[in-house]
């Protein structure tokens, strides 16, 4: 039993195969603690050298949006964790999700994201979430059962 109930899970998104593995694992870990979970995804608009052309069908918010709940959907299928929000922000992945580590219980993160360099065990963003997070980390590595996972291909496009 946890001592604290209604407790929060943060977990970062990025699309990657790993952010499936860190949503299963945050909600095996939010069952045990009585803790729901915040789903956070984190988007930018992109450096370009041309003046953007303005689009109502697609902003890097939308599609933000759009990935996390592609990869929500791949995690859990129609069955939702009870009490689950998902938060698109714009910004840094690192900033954001220290700032979204404020009062949980605990953030999960892939060992590696979208933009992870085979062979490095940890990221850029997993190595400065456990660094400077507000709560512990739990960084999470694929295991056996998450083999046919790791293709090498986002579970969004992007």
């Amino acid at each position: 039993m946890s001592t604290n109930p209604g407790g929060r899970i943060v977990v970062g998104v990025d699309g990657s195969a790993l952010s499936l593995v860190a949503l299963r694992t945050a909600r095996r870990l939010g069952d045990l603690l009585q803790c729901h979970l915040q789903a956070v995804s984190v988007w930018s608009y992109p450096v370009a050298l041309a003046v953007p052309v303005a689009s109502t069908e697609w902003t890097p918010r939308v599609e933000a949006e759009s990935a996390l709940d592609d990869t929500l959907t791949a995690a859990f299928g129609e069955e939702f964790p009870e009490g689950l929000t998902k938060t698109a922000v714009a910004g840094q992945p690192v900033h954001v999700l220290v700032e979204a580590s404020r009062g949980a219980e605990l953030l999960v993160v892939g060992s590696r994201g979208r933009g992870g360099f085979k062979g490095l065990l940890l990221g850029s963003v997993s190595s400065a979430a456990a660094a400077h997070a507000h709560c512990p980390v739990l960084i999470v590595h694929p295991g056996e059962s998450d083999s046919s996972l790791l293709t090498g291909v986002p579970v969004s496009g992007g």
